[in-house]
């Protein structure tokens, strides 16, 4: 029961927010008590704790795989954009946003997981970029890095970018060319140009 409440809880807070979507709500859409909730989970804190916790979890998971499978550093990064933007139903909800807004605690120590996450992801893509020659050789990767990180937060204030001018699977596009461009020697535009135009017809 704790885990159909959490799957449940998942779904509604990604497509209507973790502010808007009340204990009732989740008993509601389960067909059974609110008292059954309380059970499980003290408040609604504590489930939103466990919620943002396991999805961290699955898709630091999925993401793992993905550089398993060392693909050129191009199509990895848009792979990882591509299985995030899945799993968080293409934030229309804009879920970071709203967790640092009303969680900031929950929020804080998800961020210092994701940057942890991020940090080695992004450095070891970074660094098989420039050996493969699709990335420039002169780039800080620690820099390079940190700002990528800071850019993947940034877009997702909903104050800066609001979704109605900048839905968020745009944004991220826009974001990750932007990123590219800064990085990659000529070989690696020439990838980065093929791989946006076959997305565009596919």
């Amino acid at each position: 029961m704790k885990e159909k409440i959490k799957i449940t809880a998942t779904e509604l807070f990604l497509n209507l927010g973790f502010k808007s979507v009340t204990m009732d709500d989740i008993a509601n859409e389960m067909g059974i008590s609110k008292k059954t909730i309380y059970t499980h989970f003290n408040n609604k804190t504590a489930l939103v704790d466990e919620v943002t916790g396991s999805l961290f979890c699955l898709i630091t998971e999925g993401i793992d795989l993905i550089c398993a499978a060392e693909r050129n550093s191009i199509e990895e990064l848009y792979e990882i954009k591509r299985f995030v933007m899945e799993h968080l139903k293409d934030e229309k909800s804009s879920p970071q946003y709203q967790l640092q807004k009303y969680y900031p605690k929950i929020y804080a120590t998800l961020k210092k997981k994701q940057f942890d996450v991020m940090q080695d992801c992004v450095k070891d893509n970074l660094t098989r970029g420039v050996n493969s020659g699709m990335y420039r050789g002169n780039i800080d990767v620690e820099f390079v890095s940190r700002i990528y990180f800071t850019g993947v937060i940034g877009i997702k204030d909903n104050e800066l970018f609001p979704t109605k001018m900048f839905p968020m699977h745009a944004l991220m596009d826009q974001f990750l060319e932007y990123h590219l461009r800064g990085i990659c020697t000529p070989k690696g535009l020439e990838t980065l140009q093929k791989f946006i135009t076959t997305n565009q017809l596919s």
